[in-house]
């Protein structure tokens, strides 16, 4: 009997013991084949009515957003529960926690292709896209704390009159030309993996103005020798560009807390620590938003349970090394004999906050430890579900780490407990609007997986089979 396109290989008559590897892209695909299908969800099919509810269910949020960040500029930071000692809270949470999340992205299309890992292939556009969108997220965070956003530019490196000069000394300078060179790198990178598939689309588009557009955004392709031989230098070029930006940004990141005075923050290894925590969430991102999709679209042909099995594979190294880290935070804090260390560890498992710290500890480090089990990595209702716990608890990484090291400072006779307002979660559900109804938009007018890549897999797949 032969096998439904989009049925998941069976494994079941497999022995024991016996290593099965899925194959990158299901054999007995031709090049039009994945041509037809993957360009026919941008052009001929119909928008499905689960598009339509999800977009309209983000569009709705986004429109919650604005309407927070219209009555934020109208009333003031006082909206929210930030006060004093806990200066951060909910807007850094969330920016630290978008920033780690897009990380994936560069990893996957990066560092990946640099090292000639063929799975990333069918995954690698759509975590491209997911970073942007998730760091265009971010970006806002910062700005909305300033309390007046409308001056931004006065922490901009340039001459003026006021005299006005940022500190270069401060992490939180180094921070804004890492993000920002980050989006511009990895922009530059999304979009010149596009060019190829948009003279695909511009050639089997039949309406006109589908046309005129794709057609500006292939920049005149036509897959001469000499436009392939451009674009594979310029896409390498732009890889190794982008692959130290993998290890920068986060670390960066890191730096606005490690070159504070604060227990719990003052640690010389928060910059690796917060890189294996941004490649964690990252993946977790990726696989949560793409099995969902996987299913609607029909995928299972070109992201294998071999792309969800090697991802689950980096979820359980990074955490791993995130469980390694938690463990380490109370080592140094004993070991060092530091008072305020060892009563901020205290706070943190003991404190009233110590349901976040011991709900991160369940997400972060008992969850991934269910991918030790083949089985599990290869059940999708499974990888989905942890994939969301990791999600959940590096967003309550983000909350301990901040809150419960602010709220019980040097000064006891300034201790507050620290309690979010509905603006907080307004504004943190409202980003997640935003970046989903710019996924939504992506994955109806874009290619979300990259035709010409997958073409180049067909003749070595059908050859090995």
């Amino acid at each position: 009997m032969s096998q439904s396109p989009h049925d998941e290989p069976d494994l079941t008559g497999v022995p024991q013991g016996t290593a099965v590897e899925s194959p990158v892209i299901q054999p007995g695909h031709t090049y039009a084949s994945v041509t037809d299908q993957i360009s026919a969800i941008v052009l001929t099919r119909p928008t499905s009515h689960g598009w339509i509810f999800g977009f309209a269910v983000s569009f709705t949020l986004l429109m919650v957003f604005l309407y927070a960040t219209a009555y934020l500029f109208a009333k003031g930071v006082g909206i929210w529960g930030t006060t004093i000692p806990v200066g951060w809270a909910f807007p850094i949470v969330n920016f630290v926690w978008w920033i780690g999340i897009g990380h994936a992205g560069t990893l996957i299309s990066a560092v990946l292709l640099l090292l000639h890992q063929e799975w990333r292939t069918s995954i690698n556009r759509f975590a491209e896209a997911m970073t942007l969108f998730a760091v265009s997220c971010a970006g806002l965070f910062p700005l909305l704390h300033l309390g007046r956003p409308w001056l931004f530019y006065w922490l901009l490196p340039y001459p003026n009159t006021m005299d006005l000069w940022p500190n270069f000394r401060s992490p939180l300078i180094w921070d804004a030309f890492a993000v920002t060179t980050y989006f511009t790198v990895s922009i530059l990178f999304w979009y010149a993996g596009l060019i190829p598939d948009m003279s695909t689309l511009r050639d089997r588009a039949r309406n006109r103005l589908a046309q005129l557009v794709y057609g500006m955004m292939a920049l005149g392709w036509r897959g001469s020798a000499a436009h392939w031989h451009r674009y594979e230098t310029a896409y390498l070029l732009l890889a190794g560009l982008a692959t130290p930006l993998v290890a920068s940004v986060h670390s960066i990141v890191g730096m606005d807390f490690a070159a504070a005075l604060v227990p719990g923050w003052h640690t010389t290894f928060s910059p690796p620590f917060f890189v294996a925590g941004a490649i964690f969430s990252g993946f977790a991102m990726v696989m949560t938003l793409m099995i969902p999709l996987r299913w609607a679209y029909g995928l299972q042909d070109f992201v294998t349970l071999r792309h969800l099995d090697n991802m689950a594979k980096v979820i359980l190294a990074t955490g791993s090394m995130m469980a390694y880290g938690y463990a380490a935070e109370v080592f140094f804090a004993y070991y060092s004999g530091n008072k305020y260390e060892r009563y901020l560890t205290v706070n943190r498992a003991l404190g009233p906050y110590a349901w976040s710290y011991w709900s991160l500890i369940a997400c972060n480090v008992v969850a991934p430890q269910f991918l030790w089990f083949q089985s599990v990595r290869r059940n999708v209702s499974a990888l989905f579900i942890v994939s969301l716990i990791v999600n959940i608890g590096m967003w309550l990484e983000r909350f301990v780490i901040v809150v419960i090291s602010l709220h019980r400072d040097f000064l006891p006779s300034s201790w507050r407990i620290y309690s979010p307002t509905i603006w907080d979660f307004t504004h943190l559900i409202g980003s997640v609007g935003l970046f989903l109804t710019l996924l939504f938009l992506f994955i109806r007018l874009l290619p979300m997986i990259s035709i010409f890549e997958l073409r180049e897999l067909v003749h070595k797949t059908n050859e090995e089979t």
